[in-house]
């Protein structure tokens, strides 16, 4: 097995079974990262909890507009931050949450920084006291977003804004083993 190999296998493990998918209704902050110019978006709920003094995240679900790798990242880091102090979780890098996929090829890094940057968002919007978004945007991608309505109606909102998006869903794949 080669090293991209050993990634695309890990990668379709996780999408297989991904950990903490979808909205949590009773999230005590969201933050949300998107470009409408490439479709990828990401939506991260946060639930926080006083554990020994201190405040910590308790859970965490996501949504995910984008690639496999995307949705294996996100899956990983909501695991890896639970138990996290605002200030712990904001340590790790987008990389660092997604380590267990091992290296990842140059042109998926960007899935790990939509993963850290909507940690981040949903981290500030709780410390402005407030668990609406404030949309942030990955370094290279498109414009910033509102965060109105769920993920697929923002997407198609940016389509319907003239930003040349469209969105298309596609049927699920078929097992060919």
């Amino acid at each position: 097995m080669t090293h991209s190999d050993s990634f695309e296998e890990k990668v379709r493990e996780a999408i297989a079974n991904p950990k903490n998918l979808g909205k949590m209704e009773d999230a005590d902050a969201v933050g949300t990262v998107g470009g409408a110019g490439c479709g990828d978006m990401l939506r991260m709920w946060l639930k926080f909890k006083d554990q020994d003094g201190k405040k910590v995240i308790d859970k965490a679900s996501f949504q995910s507009f984008g690639c496999e790798t995307a949705i294996a990242a996100a899956s990983l880091a909501t695991e890896l931050i639970k138990g996290k102090s605002t200030s712990e979780a904001l340590a790790l890098s987008g990389v660092e949450m997604a380590a267990d996929l091992g290296p990842l090829p140059p042109t998926k890094i960007h899935c790990t920084t939509m993963v850290e940057d909507a940690l981040r968002s949903a981290i500030a919007a709780h410390e402005g006291g407030s668990p609406e978004t404030k949309a942030s945007e990955p370094s290279t991608e498109g414009s910033p977003l509102t965060t109105q309505g769920s993920l697929l109606d923002q997407m198609q909102n940016a389509a319907k804004g003239g930003q040349g998006l469209r969105v298309v869903m596609l049927p699920p794949e078929e097992d060919s083993s």
